[in-house]
């Protein structure tokens, strides 16, 4: 299988700075959003509007080119499953009026989706590789 890396890095950068900017103005409702982003582009991830805004804009606008490596796309999806259920449960307690708690789920969020684009290291696929390994998720036929 292969999969396009600068897709992914786009995605966690634009997460990043719109994950930040809710936290800097206190608006709460964009982390909902963000939230439903990251669980669209879990389910059904040609359609997640980040991937169709690097297809659609930054592609053929010439900001990025394609980096298409061989690598199996499960642990992103199940990477960006864990950052839709951790916004999800950062809007709920936000809220909620447990601002504290909301708002450390969503830079937990941004610092991991950063760590990725910089260094490379994805958390929630080094998650998905231990579950995998401990027979608690299956590979896929």
């Amino acid at each position: 299988m292969r999969v396009d890396h600068n897709a992914i890095k786009f995605s966690q950068v634009v997460l990043t700075v719109v994950a930040l900017v809710a936290f800097a103005v206190g608006a709460v409702w964009l982390v909902g959003v963000l939230a439903i982003i990251m669980a669209v582009s879990t389910a059904v991830p040609p359609w997640g509007p980040f991937r169709v805004l690097y297809r659609s804009v930054v592609l053929p606008a010439g900001w990025l080119r394609p980096n298409i490596v061989d690598d199996d796309p499960a642990p992103h999806r199940f990477a960006q499953g864990v950052g839709a259920a951790f916004l999800g449960a950062s809007w709920i307690a936000l809220t909620a009026q447990a601002s504290a708690l909301g708002w450390v789920l969503t830079v937990i969020v941004a610092a991991l989706a950063m760590l990725n684009v910089l260094a490379n290291f994805c958390a929630g696929c080094f998650v998905y590789y231990q579950l995998r390994r401990y027979g608690l998720i299956r590979r896929a036929v």
